[in-house]
């Protein structure tokens, strides 16, 4: 009876071979391959016996005529058998490995913001090469040596029973012994495999947070403190990595001691008058042929590590691959949204918490109006706007667009409605160009400088040599922290969305730039529905309506004439940062 972690190692097996189907031409032309050379082998062993009584003493003369013409003929089949067996598995293999990069890939793109709150961008990214990179190796070299080194093995017992069943049957009595070490050896691999994966996960992870935490390490001294953080991950990655070296060391030298025993007690018994009938060469083939078992047995079972690595690999993959995708539950189509929006009752909170981000919120905003979110940090300003988005679904209550609930329109087309300059500017390693008309492709080159005009991105390209073809580095490390922000405005500016929502969206600007970004965002903001999420409330006093955040709550809302004439939090927010 299997247990449920071979059952569970067997089932993932079947479902990654299952990724082999459009490749499996390749497999079985590699499987030919594969069992063709190990044949050869055999084949090439099996005339040992003929030499050694036959042509070595003159009994058949022929055979050593023709003896050069089968070696020469035999190796020539077994290199292009090698060749054949080796190339296709790899191309099989790595059109697998790539297959599954890409599913992982596109699974982990359509999972909801709240997965992506929770797993860290290293680990996922370390599924994607490292777990993946341990498949390729189950899937090849594993299989290749199962196949091809499994067949060799069948091949020599076969012959070993052909010449002298009875030493045979000696040596097959340890065979129980030997299966029962590779179980818990194999027992073994799978815990340690999987402890690498993660610990393999944390260093990506820490390395990526210290390298991207740069500047802020360096300005807070920190060195030390991330040497230290990083060096016992590091440290944990190398111990689980030695368990693993120190078990697969440990076992194939265990298996051979115990084939030994049996090959000595086969070198008493053909001294018994019992085996007297067993000729040199009958005899010498047997010794030979146990002697050679120990290399593929050695291979296998070192195999077997590599195995149960891709199968820790898979069983690490399948579980983001089982995890359901954000779900589009909408059926309304939407093709350009009037520009109405209304909270009505709404109430939010992360992971379900008890503590509610958005806490009974109510309010409208009519097509073409600008409505701006302030409050400290924390108040759930810019949870209003992930909500539009459906980043997230309300707990209670409803979100409107038009006077329809938004978790009815599709998706893609509610989103497309959208176009969003957060605090956090998210720039690709590309073009300033192509990163402009991210989300309008179809754009043209004069929509693209119109658009890099307006948001005044033109006046630091426009003298470079490649201008609007220059790459900007990943995440825009090339520009200013003010450029990279006017190139996310731009990308905004240039997608036709009846709604613009701009977060924190000036505060990486200095005050000449703000100040013409100001102008641009008065005629973006003509025909769109604008939310502004802002701390500097000199952005918004222009705003038709503000509305005032504490605790996930609305306090207040008006225009700011209203507001500052009210005298509640809006006129204190606003003293506290102009000081009157």
């Amino acid at each position: 009876m299997q247990t449920s972690s071979e059952v569970t190692t067997w089932q993932n097996f079947k479902r990654l071979m299952g990724y082999t189907k459009p490749y499996k031409m390749g497999l079985v032309v590699s499987v030919f391959g594969m069992l063709a050379y190990a044949g050869i082998d055999v084949l090439f062993l099996s005339k040992l016996q003929p030499l050694i009584d036959g042509g070595l003493e003159g009994a058949d003369p022929n055979f050593m005529k023709w003896a050069p013409i089968f070696v020469i003929v035999c190796f020539i089949v077994r290199g292009v058998s090698h060749f054949i067996g080796n190339y296709c598995l790899a191309w099989v293999g790595n059109n697998v490995v790539a297959d599954f990069r890409q599913a992982i890939f596109e699974h982990i793109m359509k999972m909801s913001v709240s997965f992506h709150d929770k797993e860290s961008t290293g680990t996922l990214i370390s599924k994607l090469t490292y777990d993946t990179e341990q498949v390729l190796n189950a899937t090849s070299k594993a299989l290749l040596t199962l196949v091809q080194q499994g067949a060799f093995l069948i091949g020599l017992i076969f012959l070993m029973f052909y010449y002298s069943w009875q030493l045979s049957l000696i040596f097959l009595l340890i065979m129980p012994v030997i299966a029962i070490v590779i179980s818990q050896v194999s027992k073994r691999f799978r815990r340690v495999s999987k402890n690498i994966q993660g610990a393999m996960g944390e260093v990506t992870s820490a390395a990526e947070q210290t390298f991207n935490g740069h500047k802020v390490v360096l300005t807070f001294d920190g060195h030390e403190r991330e040497f230290k953080r990083f060096e016992v991950i590091n440290k944990n990655n190398r111990q689980q990595r030695m368990k693993m070296v120190a078990t697969k060391a440990a076992s194939v030298p265990l298996i051979q001691i115990i084939a030994s025993f049996a090959l000595a007690f086969i070198l008493y018994v053909v001294t018994l008058d019992s085996m007297a009938s067993i000729t040199p060469g009958e005899f010498i083939s047997v010794i030979t042929y146990m002697t050679m078992l120990m290399n593929p047995l050695k291979q296998l079972t070192n195999v077997n590590g590599e195995f149960q690595r891709g199968m820790a690999a898979c069983t690490s993959i399948f579980a983001i691959l089982d995890q359901d995708v954000e779900k589009d539950t909408g059926t309304t189509a939407l093709v350009k949204a009037k520009g109405n929006i209304e909270f009505n009752h709404v109430n939010f909170s992360y992971n379900n918490d008890e503590t509610l981000a958005l806490d009974d919120v109510s309010f409208t905003v009519s097509p073409g109006e600008t409505v701006a979110f302030v409050g400290q940090s924390g108040s759930g300003k810019s949870t209003a706007s992930s909500l539009l988005l459906r980043f997230y679904d309300a707990n209670e209550g409803e979100v409107l667009i038009d006077g329809t609930n938004v978790e009815q329109y599709k998706l893609k087309d509610l989103r497309n409605q959208f176009a969003y300059v957060s605090q956090q500017v998210v720039l690709f390693n590309d073009t300033v160009a192509n990163n402009i008309a991210y989300g309008n492709p179809k754009a043209s080159r004069d929509d693209i400088i119109a658009a890099a005009k307006s948001a005044h991105v033109w006046e630091f390209i426009e003298n470079t040599p490649e201008g609007l073809d220059a790459n900007i580095g990943e995440n825009g490390a090339k520009l200013s922290g003010g450029q990279r922000q006017r190139i996310a405005i731009a990308r905004a500016l240039l997608c036709e969305a009846p709604f613009l929502i701009l977060d924190e969206a000036t505060s990486a600007l200095d005050t000449e730039s703000e100040r013409h970004i100001h102008d641009a965002l008065q005629i973006l903001q003509q025909n769109r529905t604008c939310i502004v999420i802002a701390h500097r409330l000199s952005t918004i006093e222009s705003a038709d309506k503000i509305i005032v955040m504490k605790d996930g709550k609305i306090v207040e809302q008006g225009d700011h004439q209203s507001l500052l004439a009210q005298d509640n939090a809006y006129a204190q927010l606003h003293r506290m940062q102009f000081g009157s």
